[in-house]
C-alpha cells in the first residue's frame, strides 16, 4: 500500500528522500481520485524499493498543498532531489505513470 505523507512528515518524507517520490494529492470526496487509488498503489508495488510512493489529503494536509499550488485534483507530482521534476493532473491511465516514472529514473 501506498505510503501516506502529511504536513508534518513531508520535508523528511518526500523533500529530503534520496530516490524519485510519486506523491498523489488526493480527497476522500472526489471521484477520480478514488479511481486513481488502485493505480497508485500498484506503482508502489511496482516500484517497490526503487521509487517512493504516497499520498497526501488536501484537506487534511493544506500546508503542503498550498505549498505546491494544488488548486484540482488528484495531482501527482514527481518529486526528485527536492524539486517537482514532472507532474500528472487529473486521471491517466497507469501506462502514462509509468513513462514518467522509467524516464525519469535514466
Amino acid at each position: 500500500m501506498a505510503a501516506t505523507y502529511t504536513d508534518a512528515n513531508f520535508e523528511q518524507e518526500v523533500m529530503q528522500a534520496d530516490k524519485l517520490t510519486v506523491v498523489d494529492f488526493w480527497a476522500p470526496w472526489c471521484g477520480p481520485c478514488i479511481q486513481l487509488g488502485p493505480t497508485i498503489d500498484a506503482l508502489q508495488k511496482q516500484y517497490d524499493g526503487r521509487v517512493n510512493v504516497g499520498k497526501i489529503n488536501v484537506d487534511d494536509n493544506p500546508e503542503v498543498s498550498s505549498k505546491f499550488g494544488i488548486t484540482g485534483i488528484p495531482c501527482v507530482l514527481f518529486i526528485k532531489g527536492g524539486k517537482v521534476v514532472d507532474k500528472q493532473i487529473g486521471l491517466a491511465p497507469k501506462a502514462t505513470f509509468d513513462k514518467k516514472i522509467e524516464k525519469l529514473l535514466q
